[in-house]
């Protein structure tokens, strides 16, 4: 099944396709998954996060870091998903570092709460997060609540005494 078959249902988003994005010098080609905005998908975005991090030779703390902050991520994502709605997650690796774009379609105009307990999880395993809402433009009065976070790379060549 390819993106533009009839029957995917196509997914708004704010960003140009991944193609058309200006490339990172030292960046791989980002990496995007889309699946339905349910919690049993979950496991799926853990376990890409997981693979893409250890690929970039991510440290075992930073990889488990990685793992929860997109599930609290997606978590969060998902109780505001419409009932129909895709959960889309862009993955990027660099030379500093993975960031993560991950979005729904919703029938809320508010962008996650930032004084919650989650969004300190967020906060705490990731370098910076940052939220967003704007009009799916859809015709159905939807938005795409977006939720971006990135984790730089820890040096551990000193604690190796390399």
């Amino acid at each position: 099944m390819s993106a533009s078959d009839p029957d995917l249902p196509q997914v708004p988003t704010g960003e140009p396709e991944p193609s058309a994005a200006a490339p990172d010098p030292g960046a791989e080609p980002p990496v995007e998954v889309r699946v339905s905005a349910e919690a049993t998908q979950l496991s799926v975005m853990r376990a890409v996060v997981g693979d893409l991090a250890m690929r970039a030779d991510f440290d075992v703390d930073s990889i488990a870091d990685l793992r929860l902050a997109v599930d609290e991520a997606c978590s969060s994502l998902i109780r505001r998903a419409a009932g129909d709605a895709w959960l889309l997650c862009r993955f990027r690796c660099g030379a500093d570092g993975l960031s993560l774009t991950a979005e729904v379609t919703s029938d809320e105009s508010s962008a996650p709460r930032t004084d919650t307990f989650s969004w300190r999880v967020l906060s705490a395993l990731t370098d910076t997060v940052a939220s967003s809402v704007e009009a799916a433009g859809d015709g159905a009065g939807r938005h795409v609540v977006r939720i971006e976070l990135r984790k730089g790379r820890t040096d551990t060549s000193d604690a190796r005494g390399l």
